[in-house]
């Protein structure tokens, strides 16, 4: 398959589109500063990625916001704040201060023009593990109409769960793509690569964390569950776009 055979691109938002790891470190230091703690970056990140996937897999019924309110519950359990033994209150209003902050977590720079550019040759469908209401807000954010929005509410499970890849090869098929004209797009190897490889899909890893990753000897905050090789690999979605449009224009 070549870049210029896709007409659907599938993508993760968040890590993806939306900077995830500066919202959850900035919200997290923002929570954690006035009771006199200093998490690092990977420590943040580290202990929301094992504590997500742990309250995600045991309830994926549950919205976005009341997995965030759970895992910052952990989370807070783990670094020493407020937590719901010590003060439940002040742990309540954080958790809930926590779930609600979504919507806030900035768009990367280069989304936006990104997007407007791969939509003029392709279909965009969202794959998200979140409500529809905190994507509202992180679209808004994004400033593009996508052909399809599949979340984890609607979809009533999490990735990594390939019942959340399968919906999307049938909103696919449902759009008159095949899996051969269809590439997923995303950052996390753990939530998306593994997952949408297994189900036949090509997949594109936008490394936006690449040189931090390297520096810190890590892939991300949560590595993959089994070996995987992306198809292709690019460091900004700028670069992606970029390379698409003219793989397009030269078989025009």
């Amino acid at each position: 398959m070549r870049l210029a055979d896709a007409r659907l691109l599938s993508f993760d938002c968040y890590g993806t589109l939306i900077d995830w790891e500066f919202g959850i470190t900035d919200t997290v230091t923002r929570l954690a500063t006035p009771h006199g703690v200093q998490p690092t970056e990977l420590e943040i990140l580290s202990l929301f990625a094992a504590h997500e996937t742990k309250v995600q897999d045991a309830n994926p019924s549950w919205t976005y916001p009341v997995i965030l309110q759970e895992t910052w519950r952990r989370m807070a359990t783990s670094l020493g704040l407020p937590d719901p033994t010590s003060r439940p209150e002040q742990c309540e209003i954080d958790a809930q201060t926590f779930a609600a902050s979504v919507p806030n977590w900035p768009a990367f720079g280069d989304s936006r023009d990104a997007l407007v550019a791969l939509q003029s040759r392709c279909k965009l469908v969202i794959l998200s593990n979140v409500d529809n209401a905190s994507f509202a807000g992180s679209n808004a954010r994004l400033g593009v109409t996508f052909d399809a929005i599949l979340t984890a509410q609607d979809i009533g499970s999490y990735k990594p769960d390939l019942h959340n890849f399968q919906v999307l090869l049938d909103k696919a098929a449902s759009m008159g793509v095949t899996p051969d004209q269809h590439l997923h797009v995303a950052q996390s190897l753990f939530h998306d690569h593994v997952p949408a490889q297994a189900v036949g899909l090509r997949t594109v890893w936008i490394n936006r964390y690449g040189a931090k990753r390297a520096a810190a000897g890590s892939l991300g905050a949560t590595p993959a569950a089994a070996p995987v090789t992306p198809h292709w690999e690019f460091a900004t979605l700028r670069d992606f776009a970029e390379a698409l449009v003219a793989d397009h224009t030269a078989s025009d």
